[in-house]
């Protein structure tokens, strides 16, 4: 593992001058790449494995939509946070680009100040998962986040939220009638449809500042920072959908199994008076909603 003192940040821009203010702005911190091009900028990150990188959308030959694409479709990349940096000023292009997976913008001309503190915070979540890692904070079946992970993660996305006066959105899922897939297929089977389960979660969320983990039993909740509740219920319903397309084969008997989830949903700026558990358990009471009201649904 690299010397977390010293993290690497890779800048990529077809313009030298912003490849010389950045790196100006961040060197005295970090350690800093460069790439001129798309190309160049896949092939640095496959090799260089950077914590973090600025990507600029408008360049010639590969464009940063396209790059980011690239780099979430390599397992070795995929889990590397994109800045992007751009001129554009355009809400539809920066939606774009968080749906595809960027964490962040920063937009032309540089404000010296926002960019440390937007690169600060992207390295501290960084700092944050390599320290799940290292403190066996994921469980062991799905191989995802487990509730002590949540638990810290959701104090530091709380804190920063209303720090920052933005929004948070927090799912609370729940497999629909789990006990009675355990009795018919057997606890192994049923093992393996939450392992199924949970990389459809993952899949589903794709920032690398959202985080999914699993709670407990057949229990599992999404972190959304930056993300209203229009946001919240459309990532919910993704996961919901996806969760009911998939199929689980039942090992020697050629059957296919499948399952739904049931989602609740909510989102607050919080602000000083408002408190996480109150927050967390409307999370909760919106899963239950959605239980009583018939499962395989979303409510918020």
């Amino acid at each position: 593992m690299k010397d977390d003192t010293r993290f690497r940040i890779l800048i990529v821009d077809d313009e030298k001058s912003s490849l010389n203010i950045l790196g100006n702005i961040l060197k005295n911190d970090y350690d800093v790449l460069i790439a001129k091009s798309g190309q160049a900028a896949v092939k640095k990150a496959v090799d260089e494995r950077p914590d973090l990188i600025l990507l600029d959308v408008l360049m010639p030959d590969m464009n940063g939509f396209i790059v980011l694409l690239k780099l979430k479709e390599n397992d070795a990349t995929r889990s590397i946070p994109v800045i992007f940096i751009t001129g554009l000023d355009d809400p539809e292009d920066e939606e774009k680009g968080l749906v595809l997976g960027a964490v962040d913008y920063i937009k032309k001309p540089f404000n010296n100040a926002i960019v440390r503190v937007r690169v600060r915070t992207h390295i501290q979540i960084v700092k944050q998962i390599r320290t799940i890692e290292q403190l066996g904070m994921i469980d062991a079946l799905t191989g995802i986040p487990n509730r002590r992970s949540f638990d810290e993660r959701m104090m530091t996305e709380w804190s920063r939220a209303r720090r920052e006066e933005a929004p948070i959105s927090l799912l609370m899922m729940d497999v629909d009638k789990f006990k009675t897939y355990n009795d018919t297929y057997g606890h192994p089977q049923g093992d393996v449809l939450l392992q199924t389960i949970a990389r459809v979660f993952e899949a589903a969320v794709r920032r690398s500042a959202d985080m999914v983990a699993r709670m407990g039993g057949e229990e599992f909740a999404a972190i959304l920072p930056g993300t209203d509740l229009e946001g919240a219920v459309a990532v919910g319903e993704t996961i919901r959908e996806n969760v009911r397309a998939a199929v689980v084969p039942f090992p020697g008997t050629g059957k296919l199994t499948s399952a739904t989830i049931s989602v609740g949903a909510a989102s607050i700026t919080p602000r000083h008076g408002n408190a996480m558990g109150d927050f967390i358990r409307k999370a909760d009471e919106m899963l239950y909603n959605a239980k009583k009201s018939g499962r395989d649904k979303v409510c918020s």
